[in-house]
């Protein structure tokens, strides 16, 4: 797959920012709040619309918080929002060719590696930018591992197969989240740190119908990704919305998609924790 290729496929399309607005730092990136102390410097890398990031440099003010996207426009959005955050900074930027003379005690990136298909080239990277002592944290999913009960609806099953496909032919790992503990060690982090962060909603749940509708977000904005690539036609893209719909106000009760936060660290040892 030529390069141009992926990098086609992994633009956000646009009304997925709907999804990244609603996300925050206790709910959806949890993982970071241990590092998080007053006057440490964070780089985000994949910040997106800057709802997490604005949590982040909120906890360390008033230590520098840096975050970089390759979308101007949610670059645009992020520096709109948070004008009054003194000590965070937005910055539109491929991370394949970011450089910056800055050191950081924390780089994060949450649900971006598996958007590109050099995970390994880009933590290299990442990794000159950290302080001597410093952490990165990258959370993220493995695809392969999502579990809905019941079974999703032939429709809608269909659609993520291809989805599936349609991402690993672009060259991006659909693993990610259980491949990187082994690409930290190769990279030479001496502690590695895991921890579960599985994305559990349950019918009981008040939010079930926005969480779990994050599938039919993606038929809806990504599926038309799919359709122009001939991974599926259009009338199995609006089927595969419809009958996830009905599963989620009906049938479905529960969804949970399997996401890990991997930190390393210089620091001698390992720990895995379920």
């Amino acid at each position: 797959m030529k390069p141009h290729i992926a990098e086609e496929r992994a633009k956000m399309p646009e009304g997925t920012n709907k999804v990244l607005d609603r996300r925050t730092l206790a709910t959806d990136n949890r993982n970071l709040v241990k590092y998080l102390k007053e006057g440490v410097s964070v780089m985000d890398i994949g910040c997106g619309s800057g709802a997490i990031t604005k949590g982040i440099a909120e906890k360390v003010a008033p230590g520098k918080v840096t975050g970089i996207d390759s979308s101007e426009a949610l670059i645009a959005q992020a520096i709109a929002s948070y004008p009054y955050i003194p000590n965070l900074e937005f910055k539109v930027a491929d991370v394949h060719t970011f450089d910056t003379p800055g050191r950081y005690d924390l780089i994060t990136s949450a649900r971006v590696l598996q958007w590109l298909p050099d995970p390994r080239e880009v933590l290299q990277k990442l990794k000159k930018f950290l302080k001597e002592e410093g952490v990165i944290a990258i959370l993220d999913y493995n695809h392969e591992k999502i579990k809905w009960e019941p079974a999703l609806p032939v429709e809608m099953k269909r659609f993520y197969d291809a989805f599936l496909q349609w991402r690993k032919e672009a060259g991006f790992d659909n693993a990610i989240a259980d491949n990187l503990p082994h690409l930290f060690a190769e990279l030479g982090f001496k502690h590695i740190n895991v921890e579960a962060q599985h994305e559990l909603t349950k019918k009981s749940d008040a939010d079930f119908a926005s969480k779990a509708g994050i599938w039919s977000e993606v038929a809806k904005t990504r599926g038309q990704q799919l359709v122009k690539d001939n991974y599926i036609t259009e009338e199995e893209r609006l089927a595969a919305i419809t009958a996830y719909d009905a599963w989620i106000a009906n049938e479905g009760e529960s969804m949970q998609m399997y996401l890990l936060a991997i930190e390393g660290s210089g620091v001698s040892g390992i720990n895995i924790a379920d």
